[in-house]
């Protein structure tokens, strides 16, 4: 079986780290912040090597830990010895932008007690730069707010992770029940024509093949369907790429129980694959 993807976040106090660990949290990583890096080893152990709701890792270490110097050599070769596949990013800021950020959140460095901000700094930098050397990549966060840096760390927890990067679920629902609370995007589809003035159809949902021959009739629904689903092929790589780990579309009708349902489900057919992780729902058929 696969071991997990395993980043490793490391770098200078006030780059970030605590902020890419959020990013790769919104990605689906389980993660962990100032992991002893003794534990590591037995942390891994604990862990399925393949759990489909895990997209994959996440750890900070760094100097908060004693001894993390002298230990992550060891430590760090013993797991690659044993298949574990390390991704180990560095975070890194210009000296006047650490101690602007300290400034700011009135925090004190790791290595500054006994001296200025400036020397915790530069005593930091000298005591991790072997680890910079061995990093996979190093990011220089200096011009990042922290949007950014979140959407750099998640476009490389994309291409590391096994698992789907958002998560989608297309929703239908009815007007006269509310508009979902969670919906990102919301249609409404009123304009289709409505099988509940046909006596037939009245008691059926949009899950009957009957109401979906009926809707699909509609001219305006192939019309509507061919651009929206275009928009939504355009759409969901772009919030893909800036991070966004769940996304809800909402299709609306009267009562939702015929429109909005079949929809709905043409939607999800569109949109569903095996790199995809899609739910469909209806919300409000059995009202």
């Amino acid at each position: 079986m696969p071991s997990p993807t395993i980043i490793i976040i490391t770098g200078y106090s006030g780059s970030g780290k605590s902020s890419a660990l959020a990013a790769l949290e919104d990605a689906g990583f389980y993660c962990v912040d100032n992991m002893p890096v003794a534990l590591l080893p037995k942390f891994l152990a604990l862990v399925p090597e393949s759990d489909p709701e895990i997209a994959g890792l996440g750890f900070v270490m760094d100097l908060r830990e004693k001894g993390f110097i002298d230990k992550y050599p060891s430590v760090f070769n013993s797991l690659r010895k044993k298949g574990y596949p390390l991704n180990i990013i560095f975070l890194e800021s210009d000296e006047q932008t650490l101690i602007q950020r300290y400034s700011q959140t009135r925090r004190q460095h790791p290595l500054a007690p006994g001296r200025s901000v400036s020397e915790g700094i530069r005593a930091e930098k000298a005591q991790l730069l072997e680890l910079r050397k061995a990093a996979c990549q190093v990011i220089n966060t200096s011009r990042f707010n922290v949007h950014e840096l979140k959407s750099v760390i998640f476009e490389l927890a994309q291409k590391t992770r096994k698992t789907p990067s958002i998560a989608i679920n297309v929703l239908s629902f009815g007007f006269k029940y509310g508009i979902p609370s969670d919906a990102d995007l919301v249609i409404d589809v009123r304009f289709l024509t409505n099988p509940y003035f046909i006596p037939e159809l009245k008691s059926l949902t949009g899950e009957s093949e009957k109401i979906k021959e009926f809707i699909m009739r509609d001219p305006n629904t192939a019309v509507f369907l061919n651009k929206y689903l275009d928009l939504l092929d355009w759409l969901i790589p772009l919030y893909k790429k800036e991070g966004k780990a769940y996304l809800t579309i909402a299709i609306g009708c009267t009562g939702g129980q015929h429109r909005s349902v079949t929809v709905a489900k043409a939607i999800f057919e569109h949109i569903d694959g095996p790199e995809k992780q899609v739910r469909l729902t209806h919300r409000d058929i059995n009202q």
